[in-house]
C-alpha cells in the first residue's frame, strides 16, 4: 500500500529541480534495460576509456589495501599533485593547502557556492549555462542574474555585459570557459577584465574550468583564470579529471582557492562526504603526475568529430548550429520547430528524439 508523506520538506530542497541531464539518463537506462538500442548523446562523458596507467594505480591501491578513510581535503600527495599540475599547465600559483579534492567537479562547484553565497546575494550567470548552476545558486539562497550572449558571435561572453550586471548585492560571478553547452571560449582580454574588475570590488569569481584542456584554438589562447595572479584573493578555480582523463565514473574533481576559502569548503565536505574514495585518490595522483600526451591526441579526435557533427547539423532543415571552439558539445538552434506539432520546448524535442528515434540528447 502506497504511503503519502504529509510532513513538510525544507524550503531549500523545494527550491531546486532534479538535474534534467540525469532525468534523460534515467529514461535512457530504462529503455536500454528493455533491449532498445540507443544512440546516446546525453551525459557529457568522453567515449575514450580511462588510460591504463590510471586504472593500474587504482588496482594497485586496492591490492595494497589503500581502502580506508582519508582526510577530508584529500591525501597530501594528491593535493601537491593538483597544485603542481595546475602550475605546470596554466601558470597558476597555489600551494597544496590551497587545494581540495572532491567527488567530482560538480561537488567542488556546490561547495564553493555554499561557502560564498548566502540569502539575498546575487550571482551573475552567463547564458547559455550549465543546467545545474541556477539550482546550486538557489539552494544556497542566492538569486541568479543572467547575462545574455549572442548566437551570432558564437555565444562569446563580453566583459561589458558582465560588468553592467554588477550591483551592490553581487557576491559571485560564475565563468565557464570552454562553455557547457555552447563550447564558447571567453577571450583572454575579456576574461582578465572581468576577473580584475570583480577583484577590485571584492566580488568572487568562480571559474568552472572542467573543459579547459578541450580548447580548439591556438595554444596561446588556451588559458586558465589561474594566470591572473593579482586577482587570486577573490578567485576559485574548479576543475575535473572527468573530461581530460576520462574518469567520469571515478568521481574526481578539485578546487583551488585562497586558504581561508578552501578551509571552509573542506569543513563542509567533512560534514557531508567525510572523505573521498581512497582508490580514486591514488588513481588521480597517477593521472596528474603521469604522461599527459594523450590529452592532445584526444583533443584532436574531438575536433574532427566536432567538425563532422556541426556540419551535419547545419544540413538539417531549419536548424543552425554555431561552431563550438571548445568542450565536446554541439548546441543547435531548433527554435524553428517550437510551436509546431505540439512542440513547445526543447525538452519536448528531446523527449520525441528519445521515444521515436532512440537518440538521447539534452534540452537547453
Amino acid at each position: 500500500m502506497a504511503t503519502t508523506l504529509t510532513a513538510p520538506f525544507s524550503d531549500r530542497v523545494l527550491r531546486i529541480e532534479p538535474s534534467p541531464t540525469l532525468v534523460m539518463t534515467a529514461q535512457a537506462a530504462k529503455m536500454k534495460a528493455q533491449g532498445i538500442p540507443l544512440c546516446d548523446l546525453g551525459a557529457g562523458e568522453p567515449f575514450f576509456n580511462t588510460p591504463d596507467h590510471i586504472k593500474q594505480a587504482g588496482i594497485k591501491a586496492i591490492e595494497q589495501n589503500f581502502t580506508k578513510y582519508t582526510g577530508a581535503a584529500g591525501i597530501p600527495d594528491l593535493r601537491r599533485a593538483i597544485a603542481e599540475r595546475h602550475r605546470k599547465d596554466w601558470g597558476s600559483d597555489y600551494t597544496p593547502e590551497e587545494t581540495v579534492f572532491t567527488p567530482g567537479g560538480k561537488y567542488a562547484l556546490f561547495l564553493a557556492l555554499q561557502t560564498l553565497v548566502q540569502k539575498g546575494d546575487e550571482v551573475i550567470v552567463p547564458v547559455p549555462y550549465w543546467v545545474s548552476f541556477p539550482d546550486m545558486v538557489r539552494y544556497a539562497g542566492g538569486k541568479c542574474v543572467f547575462v545574455e550572449t549572442d548566437e551570432a558571435d558564437g555565444f562569446e561572453l563580453h566583459a561589458a555585459r558582465v560588468l553592467d550586471a554588477i550591483t551592490p548585492r553581487t557576491r559571485v560571478i560564475i565563468l565557464n570557459s570552454p562553455n557547457n553547452p555552447t563550447g564558447a571560449i571567453i577571450p583572454a582580454s575579456h576574461y582578465e577584465e572581468i576577473v580584475l574588475a570583480a577583484h577590485k570590488r571584492g566580488i568572487f569569481v568562480i571559474n568552472d574550468e572542467c573543459y579547459v584542456h578541450l580548447n580548439y584554438g591556438p595554444e596561446h589562447d588556451r588559458i586558465s583564470a589561474g594566470r591572473f595572479h593579482d586577482a587570486k584573493e577573490h578567485m576559485v578555480l574548479v576543475g575535473s579529471l572527468s573530461k581530460a582523463y576520462c574518469m567520469t565514473g571515478w568521481r574526481a574533481g578539485f578546487a583551488l582557492a585562497p586558504k581561508p576559502v578552501i578551509d571552509q569548503m573542506v569543513k563542509l565536505q567533512s560534514q557531508s562526504t567525510s572523505s573521498i574514495c581512497a582508490i580514486t585518490q591514488k588513481a588521480a595522483v597517477a593521472a596528474l603526475n603521469g604522461p599527459q600526451e594523450f590529452i592532445a591526441d584526444m583533443r584532436s579526435a574531438y575536433q574532427e568529430l566536432r567538425d563532422d557533427c556541426v556540419t551535419s547539423l547545419n544540413k538539417l532543415p531549419h536548424v543552425h548550429c554555431a561552431m563550438p571552439n571548445g568542450a565536446f558539445y554541439a548546441f543547435p538552434n531548433i527554435s524553428a520547430y517550437l510551436g509546431r506539432n505540439s512542440i513547445r520546448t526543447s525538452m519536448d524535442i528531446a523527449q520525441r528524439l528519445l521515444r521515436e528515434a532512440h537518440v538521447v540528447t539534452n534540452a537547453g
